[in-house]
């Protein structure tokens, strides 16, 4: 917004003066030629001078405004980190340190402004200088000429007038030029963001179709890197039919998440191909695959306004009704009753006045009002007490039916009843099967499981899904 209002100033006040300016110096110069033309040659030098001053001054300006610019962005960032993570901070007794890490980039801000100042006064000072020696070299030769007679005093005194009404606008011009300089910084920020475009584009002849996807899912030979050929996923491949659950566990890092990003399409894969009902996900128009998916994040977000506004962020033009069956599928209805206005209650900048339980069941009420043929659940319930995880266990198992699901879970209880679990190391997919298969190999599965429950209970777990199984 600051770089905004600094370009608007050239638009707005520089412009005016620009034009105004530009006029007047040639309207004032006609007349000087006019007038004398020997003093207007004379007068040229002391103006080139000044030009050169201008063009070394409009160089280092840039430079300098660009680094205001940069750091003033710091500074702001700084301040909002600072403010929206102000609790842990104080939890971690980091107040003097954060303070003195924001006064070190104010003390940066301030010195490169000083820098930019002092630039600008020493350069207006030496151009008020060949101002003045312009004005001295008139009268020394205008003077001269007076003497000789060539011109009358009158003729000298008008030129010098118009002389005067020459400098004014050089001056005018060299304060728009300093504001250019700002607008310039600002500019380059401003138009590096709207220049910048989404990897991620609709391709030729992409589709949108009138019913919804079945859920098919099928990744082969996937390969994915964020960085040039460091990929995090190698050779990924795997079939889920509609309706199946499936689960992604492994180390931290393994690849999990940005396996999942890549089927709503926030990612474009660099190798392979991702089918959706047996068409390439590149196929379907952007906006209509992220219509069919659902996601329920660890830490869902939560925006400000009212809680009936969350719930239908994901739908547009949906009854009351809609809304409350929505939040009881969820188990957000009573809490929600409970509130001051109830679903009208504004939740506070990003949800703050909401406990974590109640954003995450805003957020599956969200998912159940959209209605998506996949889901995927994302460490859905590592930040929740045993009362918010039991309501919303129960809500997911209603959520998760008859659509097609990828869960990624860090605790591996809540994986056991589903249909495959797909075990991944360093970005590849090392073991997959059922609960039972994967311990009975006692691969990578197996070593997590440990981590978790004590190796009787495992092995007892074991023995007794044997017998049912």
């Amino acid at each position: 917004m600051s770089d905004v209002e600094q370009l608007q100033r050239i638009i707005t006040d520089g412009f005016v003066i620009f034009l105004m300016s530009i006029f007047t110096f040639f309207g004032a110069f006609f007349i000087l030629l006019k007038l004398n033309k020997i003093l207007t040659l004379l007068m040229m030098f002391p103006i080139t001078g000044i030009g050169f001053l201008v063009y070394i001054f409009t160089e280092k300006a840039h430079k300098g405004y660009r680094e205001v610019r940069k750091i003033r962005g710091e500074l702001t960032s700084s301040l909002q980190e600072n403010i929206f993570r102000i609790k842990e901070i104080k939890a971690y007794a980091r107040e003097k340190k954060q303070l003195a890490k924001f006064s070190l980039k104010g003390r940066k801000f301030f010195k490169i402004n000083i820098y930019v100042a002092k630039l600008w006064a020493t350069y207006q000072s030496w151009i008020i200088f060949l101002s003045s020696i312009g004005y001295l070299i008139i009268i020394w030769f205008g003077g001269r000429k007076v003497l000789t007679g060539e011109i009358s005093i009158g003729t000298l005194v008008a030129y010098i007038g118009y002389l005067h009404l020459l400098y004014t606008p050089i001056h005018q011009l060299n304060h728009v030029n300093h504001l250019m300089q700002h607008a310039r910084a600002a500019g380059e920020r401003i138009f590096g963001i709207m220049d910048s475009y989404t990897d991620v584009k609709d391709s030729l002849g992409a589709i949108s179709l009138p019913t919804p996807l079945k859920g098919d899912v099928k990744f082969e030979n996937v390969y994915f890197a964020y960085e040039k050929e460091n990929y995090v996923l190698k050779n990924i491949s795997f079939q889920v039919k509609s309706g199946e659950k499936i689960a992604l566990v492994g180390p931290s890092g393994a690849g999990k998440s940005t396996l999942v990003s890549l089927i709503p399409r926030f990612y474009d894969v660099n190798r392979g191909t991702i089918y959706i009902d047996d068409r390439e996900i590149k196929s379907y128009k952007i906006f209509y695959l992220r219509s069919q998916i659902g996601i329920v994040l660890q830490e869902p977000f939560i925006f400000s306004g009212t809680i009936f506004e969350n719930i239908t962020f994901g739908k547009e033009e949906v009854s009351e009704n809609e809304v409350i069956e929505a939040a009881k599928l969820a188990n957000a209805h009573e809490f929600i009753l409970n509130l001051p206005d109830g679903y009208e209650t504004d939740v506070g900048d990003m949800g703050n006045l909401l406990s974590v339980g109640q954003k995450q069941r805003i957020a599956i009420a969200r998912v159940f009002l959209k209605n998506p043929s996949i889901l995927i659940l994302d460490e859905f319930t590592s930040s929740l007490d045993a009362e918010s995880e039991s309501l919303i266990l129960e809500a997911l198992e209603r959520l998760i039916e008859g659509r097609t699901v990828f869960i990624i879970a860090h605790r591996l209880s809540l994986v056991r009843n589903v249909d495959k679990i797909f075990v991944l190391n360093e970005g590849e997919i090392v073991e997959e099967g059922t609960h039972l298969q994967l311990l009975r190999k006692k691969g990578l599965y197996y070593k997590l499981y440990n981590l978790q429950y004590p190796l009787e209970k495992i092995e007892k777990e074991i023995s007794e899904l044997n017998k049912l199984f």
